[in-house]
């Protein structure tokens, strides 16, 4: 191609991107136009900073022609445009009015970019039109420029469909911005080689839009005009984020109107999410029906066709204040804007720089968002990096903050905000907490549900339930408890969240990764609280519940952490439709809206086992916990909201399984349930599930068998032969409930575990020495009486315990029977508790104590304890359970999946596995 001198005129990053892309492509570029500096900054536009990077001349040029002035340019001007003798002027974006005598002046004449299909659109306002009229397409076209009414020939259009959502900004950054680049630097390869088109623009169909910046008749809501929803939002969109809808706005107990801009539209699928629960209702003027301030915006109903229209964001115009729609009205709303000292706005105005710099742009005004103006990825590193630099590290500031805060002035409010050690809401989740001293602790924890990020009552007056300590049987607190109704707002919330235009949907799986790693943060550093009140709640062993409640609990949130940008689907060779190609592709979806219903032995870990799968995996939830412990629960919900969990994404119900469980399972838009508890209860809730055929996953009981041979290490069988049945109290799925131990060292095993046994100090949960707390609850320690006064009548011996231990509280004695056969009640059944259950088998009888150990309906676990390992591994493969420890007990593990057989249900918890239990597989069958 012969070499073509080429003159760009313009401005902004668009037209600095534009020149980049010449220079890599080899162009000959020579000379740069554009504005002069800012006069209010000083600074130069930023095509002219990267003009003069490739060193490149720059010419500054603060008008091009005389007043009234269409054809000829100032004199001294247009010789100075000559001087670089140009074969082709381009204009990339350009807002200066260039005379006919320099468009025309170049051999090869001149070529402008117009973000719109033209002659369609034509106008400064084209991209805002597109979106108002409703087109379903947009796109971008380069012409050839004429005297500044947008009617020169065509060289070249490009399409693309608008999505049902997009907004000036959207369509602007991913298709108008990036495509236009190419096609301008495509259309000079035309123009090079002698085949640049020029079609002549028909006025059929032309249309020439008026301009709308500083229009405020133009911008206003006219909701007598817009009476449809597609009428409404379009119009919305089509100003979102410049220059904005406004309408004038009050609540119905208010007397003032005044005036908001309107951002982030979309049209509301009441009939996939219902009516909303109202937070406060206020009068639009000009709009019939009141419109509804709920937790995910502000919903107006049109005064036409009456479909609902919900924005995300207003713009209050008095002080310019960006604001969630959801909080107009309240105090978060009309907090007052941040006063900030000299130091303070100092570090303001350099944040402003830096966005500056990293935009490419001296307008960075409040509303300016880091995302719509260009940034990427790698700019959020950037600028988290330079903030700190100017703040200083002590600054608590991560990529996901950024993503959080889009807009300049939420980005600056929270940054002031942290440095003033300030929550960056400006106010700490808001609710009345509990509050005691335990453990050395000032505890601080919720007692309320917790539905859509915040902490309400039931709907049901004085519906509340006492919490009781197991050590000392007396009442902690207060817990409100869960009615039909209040599920039914859980699922609801649940519902919008997961909705398909909602910001968890839309969130990238890596930073939702990121959010379940913050939420892990927020549990380690509350772990002491998290575990004294799991020690309070359930009786759990503080030393335990440190390390294992809470411990394996945060351990498991960073494992599906790393899972969540991981779940990816398969390719599958099919058989081809000749002489076409097929190709099959697989996608793990989210289900939606899941139920999780968790029992009392281990009441944090258990939520954590199956909501971080189900999180991980794009799912939201509603949690029932268990009824008799509910506390800890409900404070790791507060570190949800804390850790920025959208609303609604997780829910927590507590309240009695007839009612709120039932509710759960009975749900409509609950999609798939999650439980851990009893088989009869297990049964009941599959039969639920049936109803409406949600997927169910169930881990339910156990009677666990542990096979010790006599070639075993004799002293490691004694201790994990201890732990396989107290650990924990007892109260653990996994427990052993079946010892079967080899005739030659039974006697000798037996005398060694009732000696350890005695040892065990059985005490407060909250002393470091305790190795045996209280039973759960009271029921629990009755039934454990009941159970080994069964095993006693039925002739078994009882060689240790058996009986509650005297002293306040639910305690229970580490219990020993021997002599079990078969065909006893306690050998068949769960007890759910420290009661060791031994029986001997015959000295090399491998077969006969495996047919036996599978003697039972369930299969949860099992173990074996053998220095044999090739007798291990043929024991470990023929025992009938989900899981089988060999040479150890109990080690659990977050990347092992961990499930039962049989009547211990189905499905898995921990692992990849568990990604499944709340994913779905969609399939793609392409021909080409």
């Amino acid at each position: 191609m012969a070499d073509v001198r080429i003159a760009i005129i313009g401005q902004s990053a668009f037209s600095a991107d534009f020149l980049k892309l010449m220079v890599s492509k080899g162009h000959t570029i020579c000379g740069v136009f554009t504005p002069l500096d800012d006069p209010k900054t000083g600074r130069e536009d930023t095509l002219a900073s990267t003009a003069k990077k490739f060193n490149l001349p720059v010419f500054k040029v603060k008008t091009w022609r005389l007043p009234k002035e269409t054809v000829k340019a100032i004199p001294e001007i247009f010789e100075q445009y000559k001087s670089v003798a140009p074969d082709l002027n381009v204009l990339p974006y350009c807002n200066q009015f260039i005379p006919m005598e320099v468009i025309e002046f170049p051999r090869l004449k001149s070529i402008n970019y117009h973000p719109s299909l033209l002659p369609r659109h034509r106008g400064a306002a084209a991209i805002n039109w597109t979106l108002i009229e409703g087109d379903r397409e947009a796109g971008l076209t380069i012409f050839w420029t004429d005297d500044g009414l947008d009617t020169g020939p065509i060289l070249m259009r490009r399409a693309c469909t608008v999505l049902p959502n997009d907004t000036v900004d959207s369509l602007y950054s991913r298709f108008l911005y990036p495509e236009g680049i190419k096609a301008l630097e495509e259309s000079v390869n035309l123009i090079k080689t002698d085949y640049a088109p020029r079609l002549v623009q028909p006025e059929r169909d032309a249309t020439y839009d008026p301009i709308l910046r500083g229009k405020d008749e133009r911008t206003m809501i006219d909701f007598s005009r817009l009476t449809t929803a597609d009428q409404l939002h379009n119009f919305i969109r089509g100003m979102d984020k410049v220059p904005g809808a406004w309408a004038e706005i009050k609540l119905t107990s208010g007397t003032d109107y005044e005036r908001v801009k309107l951002f982030t539209s979309t049209k509301y699928p009441i009939e996939d999410l219902g009516m909303p629960d109202v937070l406060r209702l206020v009068n639009l003027r000009g709009l019939d029906k009141e419109a509804i301030v709920h937790s995910g915006g502000l919903l107006m109903f049109t005064n036409g066709d009456g479909r609902p229209i919900n924005v995300e964001k207003l713009q209050l115009v008095a002080t310019g204040k960006m604001i969630r729609a959801a909080t107009y009205g309240s105090a978060e709303a009309n907090r007052p804007p941040l006063v900030l000292s000299e130091e303070e706005q100092e570090n303001v105005d350099k944040i402003k720089s830096i966005w500056a710099a990293i935009l490419s742009s001296d307008n960075i005004v409040k509303s300016t968002d880091f995302f719509f103006s260009g940034a990427g990825s790698m700019d959020v590193t950037r600028l988290v990096e330079e903030v700190k630099d100017v703040v200083g590290d002590s600054l608590e500031l991560d990529n996901e903050d950024v993503y959080m805060n889009t807009q300049f002035e939420d980005f600056v409010e929270m940054v002031v905000r942290r440095t003033r050690g300030e929550s960056s809401s400006g106010a700490e989740l808001d609710y009345e907490p509990v509050r005691l001293t335990a453990n050395k602790l000032e505890l601080k924890f919720p007692n309320q549900l917790f539905i859509n990020n915040k902490f309400v009552n039931s709907v049901k007056a004085n519906n509340t339930m006492p919490s009781i300590n197991p050590t000392t049987e007396e009442s902690i607190c207060e817990v409100q408890v869960a009615t039909k109704e209040d599920v039914d707002k859980a699922v609801k919330a649940a519902k919008l969240a997961f909705h398909k235009d909602s910001e968890w949907r839309k969130m990238n799986p890596r930073d939702r990764g990121y959010l379940l790693n913050k939420l892990a943060d927020l549990m380690e550093e509350n772990k002491k609280e998290l575990a004294t009140l799991e020690s309070l709640d359930s009786g759990a062993v503080y030393t335990l519940a440190l390390k294992t409640h809470i411990g394996m609990s945060i351990a498991v949130f960073r494992y599906y952490a790393g899972w969540c940008d991981k779940l990816q689907g398969d390719t599958i060779p099919i058989n081809n439709a000749r002489p076409n190609e097929n190709l099959c592709l697989t996608f793990p979806k989210p289900i939606g809206v899941c139920g999780i219903i968790t029992p009392w032995n281990y009441p944090l870990m258990m939520v954590a086992w199956k909501s971080a799968a189900c999180l991980a995996a794009g799912n939201t939830l509603v949690l029932k916990p268990a009824q008799a412990c509910p506390l800890t629960a409900l404070k790791w919900a507060e570190l949800v909201a804390r850790a920025g969990f959208p609303p609604g994404v997780v829910n927590v119900v507590p309240g009695k399984g007839s009612e709120c469980g039932q509710a759960i399972l009975d749900h409509p838009d609950i999609k798939k349930v999650g439980f851990t508890g009893s088989t009869p209860t297990g049964k009941r809730v599959m039969e639920s599930c049936s109803k409406t055929l949600k997927k169910c996953s169930l881990e339910l009981g156990g009677k666990s068998p542990f096979i010790i041979f006599a070639d075993c290490d004799f002293q490691r069988a004694v201790r994990y032969g201890m732990s396989s049945v107290f650990f924990n109290k007892g109260e653990n799925c996994i427990a052993a409930g079946r010892l079967f131990v080899e005739e030659s060292i039974h006697d000798e095993f037996v005398a060694k575990v009732v000696e350890e046994t005695k040892k065990m100090t059985i005490d407060d949960p909250l002393k470091r020495s305790t190795a045996h707390g209280p039973q759960n609850h009271l029921k629990h320690l009755q039934d454990l009486e009941a159970f080994c006064k069964r095993g006693v009548e039925e002739g078994a011996t009882l060689v240790y315990g058996g009986r509650r231990v005297d002293r306040k509280g639910y305690f229970f004695m580490p219990t020993i029977f021997t002599d079990v056969t078969d065909d006893m009640f306690i050998a068949k059944e769960e007890s759910f508790g420290p009661i060791m259950i031994i029986s001997k088998f015959a000295n090399g009888d491998i077969d006969g104590v495996v047919a036996r150990a599978n003697r039972t309906d369930y299969g949860l676990a099992s173990g074996v304890m053998t220095a044999d390992m090739s007798k291990a591994l043929r024991v470990m493969t023929d025992l009938d359970a989900g899981t089988c420890f060999v040479n150890t007990y109990n080690k659990t593990d977050v990347a092992s999946p961990f499930g039962g057989f049989n009547q211990s249900g189905f499905g898995k918890d921990l692992g990849q596995e568990a990604l499944r239990e709340y994913t779905k597989t969609k399939s793609a069958i392409i021909e080409f």
